[in-house]
């Protein structure tokens, strides 16, 4: 069995809109920290060292993530969005299938033909609780300063395509599902209309479903399918989105 790690790390040095924050305390602040807690004095410690610890200050779409439900609308599929401590644990564990889009340039947006094309060409049918992820190599750029920006994205007829296969999770390497925040805001710009502005996650009003977003290594899997993901998310209560680090399992 191979494991093979599907996540980017939570790190400040990655820019994107939703930045992470840590501060690090060393074992000697930790010895302070604890002498004031148990009331004694940093050198009662060896060295005056213990406990390293980290301040973490993110958003829950920081790093690798699961976006659920509520995220994209308070309402899906005419009930109350589920948050993401609320979605069954079985549609985290399934068969994946990677379809890969690197060669589409940055802003792309992938079709329904696209999907289906790209299916064909890997001879590959998908069936109910598939992982489906978007390949664009997005993550090889994870420290550029436009690395929001540098992903194809999948359109929301694409978006409905898949659900409709019986698909419940799908993940991409990107910073986002939809084409980038910028190309989305300059089309609305020049045409303000309904369907341009985050057009995918809004599918989640009528259908239920969870995105995986910032995935890296796609390129790894050594095969397009015949391989298990597994992505538990972090069981945030009452959020719109858990932390995760998903990982491809694949047999030799």
């Amino acid at each position: 069995m191979k494991l093979i790690d599907l996540s980017v790390p939570i790190s400040p040095r990655i820019r994107e809109p939703l930045p992470a924050k840590i501060e690090y305390a060393t074992h000697e602040d930790g010895a302070r920290q604890a002498a004031e807690i148990l009331g004694l004095k940093q050198e009662d410690f060896p060295e005056s060292k213990a406990w390293a610890t980290e301040m973490v200050t993110l958003n829950t779409h920081s790093g690798t993530h699961i976006d659920a439900p509520w995220h994209y609308w308070p309402v899906s599929e005419g009930k109350q969005a589920r948050t993401i401590d609320e979605l069954p644990l079985e549609w985290f564990y399934s068969d994946g299938v990677v379809l890969d889009f690197s060669a589409k340039p940055p802003g792309y947006e992938i079709t329904t033909d696209d999907l289906i094309a790209e299916l064909k060409r890997i001879e590959y049918t998908l069936k109910p609780f598939d992982i489906v992820l978007i390949r664009s190599d997005a993550d090889k750029r994870l420290y550029h300063e436009h690395y929001a920006f540098l992903h194809a994205g999948v359109s929301a007829e694409a978006t409905l395509w898949l659900l409709d296969q019986g698909i419940k999770v799908v993940g991409t390497d990107g910073w986002g599902w939809d084409i980038p925040l910028n190309l989305q805001a300059e089309a609305y710009k020049k045409q303000p209309r309904e369907g341009v502005l985050w057009a995918a996650h809004f599918v989640g009003k009528d259908r239920e479903y969870c995105q995986i977003e910032k995935l890296a290594n796609l390129d790894k899997i050594p095969k397009p399918y015949g391989f298990k993901v597994c992505c538990f998310p972090i069981k945030v209560e009452k959020a719109s989105g858990g932390w995760a680090r998903p990982v491809a399992i694949v047999e030799e």
